[in-house]
Parts: C-alpha cells; structure tokens; sequence
C-alpha cells in the first residue's frame, strides 16, 4: 500500500471513532479526514505544486495529524522544522531544501517571521489565526471542496524530508516516499505493537520524530493518540491516567524523569505496553523502571534513515536474562541486518564491524545528495548505519558505538558508550557523555562529563577508582568534569559533538 492509501483505509472503516484527542479537544476519524482533504485542496487552490518542499513549523497540536495527512493527499514534500530547534538552524533547513512557503502554528509567528526576513520570498500561512495577519489556512478550508483530490500517487513520491544531524552536526534531511513509509507503518506494525480499538498511545515527544511514526498504526486499527504540547513527568502521568492511556513512547531521558519527579501506581494505569529508543538506556533506569511499571517495556533500536526498527528487544526478552537488556535485541522481522568488515565482508557472531540494514522502510535517499548517498547506500534499499556492534552466539544484536564518536588512546580503540554504561551504574550518577580530546602523549584522552542524581554526591576521583575497577586502565577516563545537565538534541541524546567543543 502507499502511505496515502493507509491514511484512506483508517477513515472509511472507523469514521465515528475518536482519532485524536489534546488539550484543544478531539476529532474523530471523519473530520480529520474531512479537513485534511479540505486542507489539501486549499493547498492547490493557493498554488502549491505537486512534490513542492514545503516547511512545516508546527509542534503538537490537535491538528497536527490533519496537516500531516494533508501534505500526503496534495502530493508535497514535508519539511518539518523542529520547534525546539534555533532559528539558524530552521534557517538553514529551509535553505538547504530550496523551500518557499512555511505553514506555521499561531504560537509560532515569532519564528516564522525570523525566518520570512532571513529568505527572501518565503511565503507564510498559519493554521489558525496568528498576530502578524498571515493567511490563515483553517479559515480558507472552510471554504474549500470536499472532494478528495484526483492526483496521480506512484511509490517514488517524496512524502517527507526530515532532517538529522547525527553525530557530525551537519544537517542532512533522509527523504522518505509513499512507498518508504509506508513499509515504516508496516515495520511498527510487525514488530512493536499491533493496537486494538480501544488502545490509546500518548504522544508527547514531537511529532515529527519516533514519537509520530506511531500515528498510522493506530489509526488503521482504529486507535487514538493522545497529544501533548510538550513533556512534563507530572501532567504526562496524570494524561496517563485520566486518558486510559495503553500504549507510550519514550526516550530514555523522559524515563529518567517520570521516576526522579512522579510516584508511579502502576495499579492505577492502563498501561499495556512502554516502547523506547532513540538513545542508550542505563541498566540502572530499566530496572527502576520494570518494578515501578511492570514487565511492559520494549526497546528498538533504528534511525532517521531506517525508522523504526531495525531491531527489537521484546518485553520477554528483557525478562530472559538481565544481560539481555544491554543489546539491542533481535533483527526486525522485515529487515536483513549484518555487521561488516572493513572491505564489506559479513563478520562472524562477537566481531565487531559496521551494522548495515537491509528493508523496505529506508530511506529513498538524502536530500540533492548525491556524494553521501553513494557513501550510504550499498544497494537498493540498503544503507550503512555508521554504527558499531557485534552480534552474539544468539543473534542479538549490541551496539558499541558510532563509528565517528571511536576514541583512539594510546593505539587503544574506546567506545564512548562502554565508559558511559559503566558510570552510569553508579548510584550518584544521573548523566554521562564521554568524549576523547587531543593529547600530545596519547593522541586521544578520554574525558566524562557527569551530571550527579539530586542529592547525590560524588568526587571526580571517587568516579575514576569506581570505572577503574570496571575498566582496562586505557579506557578509565583521564578527566572527569561533573557538571550541570549535558547538552541533548530535539529527541533527548546526549550530543557528543557539543561535549567535543568544550574540550
């Protein structure tokens, strides 16, 4: 099926059922439906071509769905443009994308106006009405037709260009199609949750991110999503509660502080299942988090270019064997995974290599780049990761690292990841980032940035003596820096590049 397909087979089949509730209200299928379709055509009505880039500043919202639909049934190419994000780097995004009109959220305008004035002909247009007198787009779909438009969909159409920066900081934008995302809908389907009628999933991580991915899955099965403007541990519980909520998705870091700031009482949830990703989770945390509540947690591991599993850690799995819970669980059903050499080569079970993945929710590409794609892609539908890990015995899959975050000391290769697991595990340690800076003895040295938990002291040395009794002496951090909350990006990582820079 293509992705506009799966968004008409939802709205035939569960018209009546709510499909998306926030603050603002709720809507059912049908008038989402109803007014992405209207939507779409005030899209055309206003001249938006068929596979324009158009850039889409919008937080959660209660209309964010329709937008998103919308943009599907005109045929355009969704940029969207992070609202957590600085305005240099929206600037740059729209730039890069060669995109002439932004449609804004109301709450927006301020950033939608730095960005008019920093393009020259960039056209505004808010969903709703906003200060600076903009075209408001929900007041010109009243008016529009209700007819679905009569466009020629085909597979290749470019659906969405979201934008990533990885660990290099330069921003590239994976181009998904009808095609690509709809296999990414399938590929959650298959191997992460499969929801009922009556399965609400709160969204309160963006969701233009992992987070969204989920939408289409609920909306075929005649689920709802719960959206939140934003994440706050006690507001997000109580949504928990009040909403029936059945399914989450997490990113570690919002774990982290659903159990530092809330009493969790699973008894009072409905909580069916907890999906997390996104970034390492510390075994201290999971464990926290399965008695607070329960064996419900499911981890995946994937990216911007391959969404959203590649891998699977099942809520069984991290009942196994605690050791299970460090790795990044099985292959996805739907993809081939392999760990490579350095000439491509297929490495046997406990080598480590670069982890590529072979299927059909990857990417078409990045955006008008033609050198990175051919560094990426090793074949149709099947990219290098720039990840490092190692299959076991089992064939589950562990991590060891970004390829471009792999500090040499000494001749010595460490992986910023197993110092961090390690002081991780310290009870006084809340955060950790370990990144390698220049030295004249040994070429690298290993720095930790360190937040501490509230209340919870530590000294640098009382670190060094706990990863030392852990660690090879090569890999025990020269510096240890304990400082306030690290730098993280839009989706909760910890961004080594930004650590980098400090040191």
């Amino acid at each position: 099926m293509l992705t506009v397909e799966m968004i008409e087979a939802g709205a035939r089949r569960f018209a009546g059922r709510t499909a998306v509730s926030s603050p603002e209200g709720r809507m059912t299928y049908a008038e989402v439906d109803a007014l992405s379709t209207r939507l779409a055509n005030t899209f055309a009505g206003l001249g938006f071509e068929q596979l324009e880039r158009v850039g889409i500043l919008f937080g959660n919202h209660l209309h964010t769905m329709a937008l998103d639909f919308a943009s599907v049934k005109a045929r355009l190419t969704r940029v969207p443009l992070n609202a957590r994000l600085a305005a240099a780097e929206h600037i740059s995004m729209v730039a890069g994308a060669g995109v002439r009109r932004v449609v804004f959220q109301p709450e927006l305008t301020e950033r939608a106006l730095e960005l008019e004035a920093a393009i020259d002909g960039l056209s505004l247009y808010s969903l709703g009405p906003n200060p600076a007198g903009k075209p408001d787009l929900l007041e010109l779909a009243r008016q529009a037709g209700g007819a679905r438009p009569l466009l020629a969909y085909s597979r290749g159409d470019p659906i969405l260009a979201l934008y990533t920066s990885g660990t290099t900081g330069t921003l590239k934008a994976a181009l998904h199609t009808q095609a690509s995302y709809a296999g990414v809908v399938a590929n959650i389907m298959a191997n992460l949750v499969f929801p009922a009628r009556d399965d609400v999933m709160v969204h309160a991580a963006p969701l233009i991110h992992a987070s969204g991915t989920f939408v289409l899955p609920f909306w075929l099965r005649g689920g709802r999503a719960h959206v939140l403007p934003g994440f706050d541990p006690g507001s997000y519980l109580n949504a928990c509660e009040s909403e029936a909520i059945t399914h989450a998705s997490l990113v570690p870091t919002m774990l982290q502080m659903l159990l530092a700031n809330t009493t969790v009482d699973a008894g009072r949830l409905a909580l069916k299942s907890v999906i997390y990703g996104a970034s390492p989770m510390p075994s201290a945390t999971i464990e926290e988090a399965m008695t607070a509540f329960g064996p419900i947690f499911t981890q995946y591991y994937g990216q911007t270019e391959a969404p959203l599993a590649i891998s699977v850690l099942a809520a069984e799995d991290h009942l196994a064997a605690a050791e299970l819970r460090s790795s990044a669980g099985s292959p996805a059903v739907d993809a081939r995974v392999q760990v490579l050499g350095k000439e491509g080569e297929e490495l046997p079970a406990g080598e480590i290599g670069e982890i590529a993945v072979e299927a059909p929710f990857v990417m078409a590409g990045y955006l008008d780049a033609p050198e990175l794609n051919a560094q990426t892609f090793l074949g149709p539908g099947k990219v290098r990761t720039r990840d490092l890990g190692y299959f076991d015995e089992r064939g589950y899959l562990y991590l060891v690292d970004r390829s471009s975050d792999m500090i040499v000391t000494g001749g010595y290769n460490v992986y910023p990841r197993e110092v961090e697991d390690v002081l991780l595990t310290h009870p006084a340690v809340a955060e950790c980032g370990v990144v390698g800076r220049p030295d004249p003895t040994w070429v690298e040295a290993v720095v930790a940035f360190v937040t501490l938990r509230p209340g919870r002291e530590a000294t640098e040395d009382e670190l060094r003596e706990f990863a030392r009794r852990r660690l090879a002496g090569y890999k025990v951090p020269k510096e240890i820096r304990i400082c306030g909350p690290l730098p993280k990006s839009a989706v909760g990582k910890v961004l080594r590049r930004a650590l980098r820079e400090q040191v």
